[in-house]
Formats: structure tokens, sequence, C-alpha cells
């Protein structure tokens, strides 16, 4: 937890808060993509990228 408060600290004091919703959603898409590995899933997924 102390590594996304730092990465909070630094959006919020370097004002590059544009950047928060990159982040995101690369988490987001790290997170499908393993979740999915190795399912009957995987195929459908790689199909929207």
């Amino acid at each position: 937890m102390s590594f996304i408060a730092e990465i909070w600290q630094f959006l919020r004091v370097r004002k590059k808060l544009w950047l928060l919703p990159i982040l995101v959603l690369s988490a987001l898409v790290g997170g499908l993509v393993v979740l999915t590995q190795g399912t009957a899933v995987a195929p459908f997924i790689y199909t929207l990228f």
C-alpha cells in the first residue's frame, strides 16, 4: 500500500493528475489478462485487442 501512497503523492505534488486514468486503466487491463490466463474466456478477451 505504501507504493500506491507514494504514487498518489507524486501525482499530487507534481500536478500530474492526468496520469491517474492511464495508470488505473493499465492496472485493470493487466489484472484482466492475469485473471483470464489459462481459462476458457481467454480467446474472447484476446479478440478485443
